[in-house]
């Protein structure tokens, strides 16, 4: 086994470093090893590229995020802050929310929610000068209540040490505060009326913006069961397949390359073009490299440890880490299968020699020899084997003698 992977290791280097067996000179190897990451840097530009062509989880149910968050909420002005978050400042070259949403589907596979894109209408009705104008007074209102605040603060923390003072005799000429005991708590007692006030008046602005029936459609629509539960499925389902999506577009994007680089190498193999051959050769290897890294990337978040990931959460809680485990076990577990499934079944070897002999063909190396040559003059390999009946040599790893047509016993090969 381990002598096979370093003769597929070797093949592999000497595959990449050589012309018609001919070592490449340095600066030649050099020029190849940066057409090579020019070329990777390319293709994964063009995988990312490729990936996000179909819409992703947030662009096509962009109101779930903040949907969510005001349900979970339990603060009291959580309607106000909601309505707020429809409210920006200005409405000057700024696109409806949605128009916003809708751009997401621009140059991109899928569809927006449209019960997100109803969500953004209910947004854009309340969305005018006036509500505007009210969330201006009541920003100001409490950019008032915050100054008066810090104001008492300072006030409060002057006050006490002018109580000491008092206390201890000190003469008001000696104090290092800038008003009196007397002059703090009354500057106090006003600042807090107007603090008051202040709090009323945007409790009614609140109210007043809330009773809007605009805000009151928006607010009944949030809480509808029904309408949330079909966004909060929809977008689960979408981040449950997005990957495999991703991972298959980025396949559609490989594949041709990959096609295009696998002929092109074994037509120059064929008439012995060898820098053409050693070329297509790098591309075919830089073009699977991409493709095993996104398999890979898929198995850690895609449909296939899914079910696992979930199982392992409800199992043991915040052990998360444990995943780690299963994926260092079931990785190199599947890779093995991947393997013995290519080499027992896709590349098997009766099925190999059989297409090879036809071909005129090295049962091993697969390059071309003669009709009778018992070795291939390129790897040395002993293409025949004497037949257990008629003892004549007949075609290594093929079923049957070509003399008698004796059933042949491969196990010993």
């Amino acid at each position: 086994m381990f002598a096979r992977i370093r003769r597929l290791l070797s093949q592999f280097f000497s595959k990449s470093r050589k012309i018609n067996n001919e070592p490449l000179n340095k600066v030649s190897l050099i020029v190849v090893i940066i057409i090579d990451i020019f070329i990777l840097i390319n293709v994964f530009t063009g995988l990312d590229d490729i990936s996000r062509w179909y819409i992703s989880p947030t662009e096509a149910y962009p109101c779930y995020s903040e949907w969510q968050n005001y349900r979970i909420k339990t603060s009291k002005d959580k309607d106000y802050e909601i309505i707020k978050l429809s409210l920006p400042y200005t409405t000057n070259n700024q696109l409806s929310f949605q128009q916003n949403y809708q751009q997401a589907e621009v140059g991109h596979l899928g569809k927006v929610s449209t019960t997100c894109l109803q969500y953004a209408d209910y947004k854009d009705k309340i969305n005018n000068p006036e509500k505007q104008q009210i969330i201006r007074t009541i920003d100001q209102r409490q950019a008032k209540i915050n100054t008066l605040e810090q104001a008492n603060s300072t006030i409060k923390s002057q006050y006490d040490s002018t109580l000491l003072e008092k206390i201890a005799g000190q003469g008001r000429e000696q104090s290092i505060n800038q008003v009196s005991a007397e002059k703090a708590k009354q500057t106090l007692e006003q600042n807090n009326r107007q603090i008051s006030t202040l709090k009323q008046e945007i409790s009614t602005l609140k109210n007043e913006l809330l009773a809007k029936p605009e805000s009151i459609s928006f607010i009944a629509f949030l809480k509808n069961d029904n309408q949330f539960r079909e966004v909060d499925k929809g977008y689960q389902q979408a981040s449950f397949w997005y990957p495999s999506i991703q991972l298959a577009f980025q396949s559609l994007f490989l594949l041709p390359l990959i096609i295009i680089a696998l002929s092109v190498h074994k037509f120059a193999q064929r008439r012995g073009y060898g820098l053409i051959s050693l070329i297509s050769w790098h591309l075919l290897v830089i073009f699977f490299i991409p493709l095993i890294v996104k398999i890979f990337e898929f198995l850690q978040i895609g449909v296939i440890f899914k079910f696992l990931f979930e199982m392992i959460s409800a199992l043991f809680g915040g052990l998360l880490f444990l995943i780690n485990y299963v994926y260092i076990l079931l990785i190199p577990i599947i890779g093995f299968g991947i393997i013995q499934f290519f080499q027992k079944v896709v590349f098997n070897t009766k099925v190999q020699a059989a297409n090879r002999v036809q071909k005129s063909h090295c049962v091993n190396c697969a390059k071309k020899i003669q009709h009778l040559d018992t070795y291939c003059p390129h790897c040395g390999y002993y293409q025949y084997i004497e037949c257990q009946n008629c003892h004549n040599l007949t075609y290594k790893h093929l079923s049957y003698c070509k003399h008698c047509g004796t059933s042949q016993d491969l196990s010993n090969l």
